[in-house]
């Protein structure tokens, strides 16, 4: 579904991708893990095509989606006509609109009214706490009901591909527990997730295959199985 083939990726004159290939089927729970500055984020953004400044700049390589290259597509056209969403690090909720308010703007580019509405009963199902707290603005939510809100409005552009920066940051042990909960219902509903997340053993228990990215490199990769009896990935990452 995703294919991802010697991508050079830059900020400014920063160098933060060498050449990295790995691909997503479709179906997949996939997960890139490392430390921070790595090389994580930076990858999502690249593949969600957040244009520079603000994001990063492919030198080299490519990236493809469903055998077509996405390079020269701008971010609103990945959302809107191939159907692939970023829950970004930090949320970035309208603070001053409700719950119900932003998961309705994430619509805007939608035409398929009765598919809005099962999504949205989705979400709420998927994630009560929203739906209790529907008509309240978003600014007074806790940390891990905007992080639920943030999936949640991922999900309301009617994506098929998610991608995921960070779910559980911040989030209280059952919280956590919650998201992953959500999100392996939605991939058993046919999902397709890409997900970076800090918590290795966390990703890593929930994915089906998974990469390791040092400084811009992917060094090792495998199931999830795999990944987690290797011993460099175990001392790395796993604490032991």
């Amino acid at each position: 579904m995703l294919t991802v083939t010697n991508l050079v990726v830059r900020y400014g004159t920063i160098e933060a991708l060498h050449g990295i290939s790995f691909t997503v089927q479709r179906g997949e729970i996939v997960t890139l893990i490392g430390a921070n500055g790595a090389g994580k984020t930076t990858t999502l953004h690249a593949i969600a095509r957040i244009a520079p400044p603000e994001g990063p700049r492919v030198v080299a390589g490519d990236i493809q989606f469903e055998g077509k290259s996405i390079l020269g597509m701008e971010a609103h056209a990945v959302v809107r006509d191939l159907h692939m969403a970023l829950a970004p690090e930090g949320r970035h909720i309208f603070g001053n609109l409700t719950v119900e308010e932003n998961l309705t703007l994430a619509t805007y580019a939608r035409q398929d009214t009765a598919r809005i509405a099962q999504d949205l009963d989705l979400v709420f199902r998927l994630f009560p706490r929203l739906a209790e707290r529907r008509r309240q603005r978003s600014e007074s939510l806790s940390g891990g009901e905007q992080q639920m809100l943030a999936v949640g409005r991922a999900l309301m552009t009617g994506a098929t591909f998610l991608m995921l920066d960070e779910p559980s940051m911040g989030l209280a042990p059952l919280l956590m527990y919650d998201m992953f909960r959500a999100l392996r219902e939605l991939n058993a509903q046919g999902m397709t997730i890409l997900l970076i997340e800090q918590n290795a053993r966390v990703a890593l228990s929930f994915a089906h295959r998974g990469y390791v990215l040092d400084t811009g490199e992917i060094t090792a990769q495998g199931t999830a199985a795999e990944l987690m009896a290797n011993p460099e990935v175990k001392k790395a990452y796993l604490g032991g």
